[in-house]
């Protein structure tokens, strides 16, 4: 055998010898983190386009991880922004009740809280995202169609800073992965190879909504800013920005307001009174429920069809303090009223 031969035999060996060491160490790090991940279930109730049905119950579910030993669960804002009832199933069966404590609608991620944390739960610590590197081998962990703890490895394709991608929502650091991310990945941890959650799933960028597409984390720093290092606010609130001839149809007073489309039961906007629509119909090509609400103010700033007013509300809402007095200016049935509520302690 030539030196050259016995070199390509040599490299060969050690080519395979390096990925059953990948395989064994991914396999290691899954059963240690596996436990703390989660299915996020959620109910919300919506009305039916039969209108005799009236208000129908619809499921729904994503992916979420056990980040404290009090009970928080990480995952992604869509997934639990509108519910009115959150469970929390764990690897071993267990079905938990859990509410919202606080969302980051721009950055797409949210904190739900466990109503009691199962007997021997397993936690998983968030790592720094700005150790990650382009090309860093990383794995998920959720529930693509509702088959949950599955397993999909990839590597780190990209970064982008906030609001660099005009083809996504949000306004957070996000890490492009090749991992394969379905529906029902909304709110996956991302891992390292140490296991240690670098980023939370949040969107696909895909023709067919399937993994053949682009997938997204929102980093884990961008999380723990919004989520753990500031103080964070559940509205609990789906709404529909409208102004210019929309908002002339809907005789608005102003020129912008916000049509209440959902408000989660026991948020502070269903406290505050405030009412969601009811009546499926299109305006202006959009789909949409009127017979609510449309918000003209929030605690004290105008809605208007600028951009950043929304995050301007969220961040001074994010600024109450409990005991202290919330109000919101509705337009109502063609009157315009103020409701009020005061902030409870979460």
């Amino acid at each position: 055998m030539s030196h050259r031969l016995m070199l390509f035999v040599f490299v060969l060996c050690c080519s395979g010898f390096s990925t059953r060491v990948d395989a064994q160490q991914i396999s290691e790090t899954y059963r240690k983190v596996n436990p703390s991940v989660v299915t996020v279930r959620v109910q919300q109730k919506t009305p039916s386009s039969d209108p005799q049905k009236g208000l129908v119950s619809l499921p729904s579910f994503g992916s979420g991880v056990l980040i404290s030993a009090e009970g928080k669960i990480l995952t992604a804002a869509h997934v639990v922004q509108t519910a009115d009832q959150i469970c929390v199933e764990f690897f071993d069966g267990q079905l938990i009740p859990a509410r919202v404590i606080a969302t980051s609608n721009s950055a797409d991620v949210a904190l739900v809280q466990l109503e009691r944390v199962p007997t021997n739960a397993v936690v998983s610590a968030i790592g720094d995202s700005n150790k990650v590197d382009v090309g860093d081998q990383i794995f998920i962990i959720g529930s693509p169609y509702g088959l949950s703890h599955s397993l999909t490895v990839g590597h780190v394709s990209a970064r982008y800073a906030p609001n660099s991608l005009v083809s996504l929502p949000g306004a957070a650091e996000l890490l492009q992965t090749d991992a394969a991310i379905n529906s029902g990945n909304s709110g996956s941890p991302m891992f390292n190879m140490k296991g240690e959650v670098i980023g939370v799933v949040t969107n696909i960028l895909s023709r067919s909504g399937g993994s053949e597409g682009l997938g997204f984390a929102v980093t884990s720093k961008a999380a723990r800013k919004v989520l753990l290092e500031q103080k964070s606010f559940w509205f609990g609130l789906d709404g529909i920005l409208i102004e210019g001839d929309v908002a002339k149809a809907l005789n608005l007073p102003q020129s912008a307001g916000i049509v209440v489309q959902h408000v989660s039961e026991g948020s502070l906007a269903w406290r505050q009174g405030v009412r969601a629509g009811t009546l499926r119909t299109s305006v202006d090509g959009e789909d949409m429920l009127l017979g609510g609400d449309v918000l003209l103010e929030i605690n004290g700033i105008p809605v208007i069809a600028t951009e950043g007013t929304v995050d301007q509300i969220y961040a001074s809402l994010s600024q109450l303090k409990a005991g202290e007095r919330l109000r919101s200016t509705v337009l109502r049935a063609g009157q315009v009223i103020e409701l009020t509520t005061i902030v409870a302690a979460q």
